[in-house]
């Protein structure tokens, strides 16, 4: 048996790029993929704070500071929503029950925070 439980979670990040005529995904900070462990073409759960809309994507590269909504995605969110942004792992019961998530609270400028 598996079970999922949350791997990585950016916090309250904030949205500062949208393309809507793009293929889809959500592109990421390297900063903040490296601090969450979150892996490029990842799926991941996109949480809009701002407006309630919850999606499913996959992860791309961006820009430092970047967290970009792209394809239809971008119709989700506008720049200076902040979002929160997690995936998922699935472990055995006993890998569970040592297992600690990822947890980023990015600053203002979409850096990870120590």
């Amino acid at each position: 048996m598996f079970l999922t439980l949350l791997k990585s979670k950016i916090h309250m990040g904030a949205l500062t790029s949208s393309e809507l005529n793009y293929m889809g995904s959500i592109a990421i900070c390297p900063d903040l993929m490296s601090a969450s462990g979150i892996l490029l073409h990842e799926k991941v759960q996109v949480i809009n704070a701002d407006n309630g809309n919850r999606f499913e994507t996959y992860v791309i590269e961006g820009e430092k500071g970047e967290i970009g909504l792209r394809g239809p995605a971008a119709r989700l969110g506008k720049i200076g929503d902040k979002v929160i942004i997690l995936s998922y792992a699935m472990l055995t019961p006993d890998e569970a029950a040592s297992f600690k998530p990822k947890i980023v609270l990015p600053d203002e400028k979409n850096t990870p925070r120590p």
